[in-house]
């Protein structure tokens, strides 16, 4: 009889038991991939589902929420042989849990490794200046490279985004001093159209001043000559008012010698007025 008793909290133990892990519970957002005796069996949803304890198992926990997968940064040579550095996010759905699982080893690390791949195919195919400039353009390149890969493990992207794309440390600070080069090479450039513009502006002002002098001048001298001429016909052959005009002048003219700082010493006629009545003479 004791013996039965214990048969029958053995059973009654091992139902418990089948029972307990008959009956799951599939959380919102998970898929789980159940396997029968090692091959797979079919998927469960979230809910409560039912399986065959000891036969049937729960091999793989699968989330159906989006996953956000970062994707390292890495070197890549564009067409113009410059190197820059590049990373992107890559955001991934996965629609057949069996697929995901059964199709390849691991399907977050191929994500990568695609996405890497191509993205170092699409900016290689790019100048510097171009795949600075062109992530749309990249972005959209990647989804549609990428996309009818991953299709095939139950897969589908979301969408993908491009962090960072940048020169290297080495090429920035070779543009740093290609900027600094051409922001000097401008400087020097304007500073030259600066003083060109002020030379030309002087000698404009040199020339300006010295037809106005010449002019003036001419001026002078055509007053002059009226002048003498006057003077010439009011005095007709009368020696005194020549000799006082003539003496003047050259009194005006020792003055000048006089007060001009390279002259040491000034010698007079003791007889100016025979001196001017020489002058008179010589003129005549």
């Amino acid at each position: 009889m004791s013996g039965f008793i214990i048969v029958l909290f053995g059973l009654g133990f091992f139902l418990i038991l089948a029972a307990f892990k008959a009956v799951k519970l599939v959380p919102q957002g998970y898929k789980w991939v159940v396997q029968r005796l090692g091959k797979y069996h079919r998927t469960l949803m979230p809910g409560m589902k039912f399986i065959i304890p000891f036969i049937d198992k729960v091999a793989y926990k699968v989330t159906t929420k989006d996953i956000v997968l970062d994707i390292p940064s890495q070197e890549v040579i564009t067409l113009d042989n410059v190197v820059i550095i590049a990373n992107a996010v890559a955001y991934i759905n996965i629609l057949l849990p069996e697929k995901a699982v059964y199709g390849v080893e691991d399907y977050e690390y191929a994500i990568r490794t695609l996405v890497q791949t191509a993205l170092r195919s699409i900016v290689g195919e790019m100048a510097l200046d171009d795949a600075l400039s062109s992530r749309d353009e990249i972005k959209a390149k990647l989804k549609q490279s990428i996309s009818d890969d991953i299709a095939d493990w139950g897969i589908t992207l979301k969408t993908v985004e491009i962090q960072d794309i940048n020169p290297s440390g080495t090429m920035q600070a070779a543009m740093e001093e290609q900027a600094a080069a051409e922001r000097q090479r401008r400087a020097t450039v304007t500073r030259a159209d600066g003083e060109k513009t002020a030379a030309i502006l002087e000698a404009d002002g040199r020339l300006e001043a010295s037809r106005r002098d010449a002019k003036a001048k001419v001026l002078l001298a055509e007053g002059t000559k009226e002048a003498l001429k006057k003077v010439t016909e009011a005095i007709e052959d009368k020696e005194l008012p020549a000799m006082y005009l003539l003496g003047e002048k050259y009194v005006e003219a020792m003055r000048n010698i006089s007060e001009s700082s390279n002259s040491k010493i000034i010698v007079l006629p003791a007889d100016i007025p025979t001196a001017v009545r020489g002058i008179m003479n010589n003129t005549k």
